[in-house]
């Protein structure tokens, strides 16, 4: 349902882990993907990591992002937008 695009070493992308965690109907289905190994997610995301995309919609969120941002996020994706804050 959700991918975050990380690397390992990257401070932020731990932050942006931990606050997923915090998160669970993104934390449970979310895919972690390093972009060290793959040259377009390099192109793609190198500069901007970490970066959360849903996967159905292909909307993407940029670091930096809070909790009241994430949750923001989450309600203008179709399947999510019932959501209370």
């Amino acid at each position: 349902m959700f991918r975050l695009y990380e690397s390992d070493g990257c401070g932020l992308c731990e932050q942006a882990k931990a606050l997923l965690g915090q998160t669970p109907i993104v934390h449970v289905g979310c895919e972690l993907i390093d972009i060290a190994h793959d040259e377009q997610l390099i192109e793609r995301f190198g500069h901007h990591i970490p970066v959360l995309e849903h996967q159905s919609s292909k909307q993407l969120l940029f670091w930096p992002f809070d909790q009241v941002q994430l949750a923001q996020w989450l309600k203008q994706l179709p399947e999510f937008s019932d959501l209370q804050e």
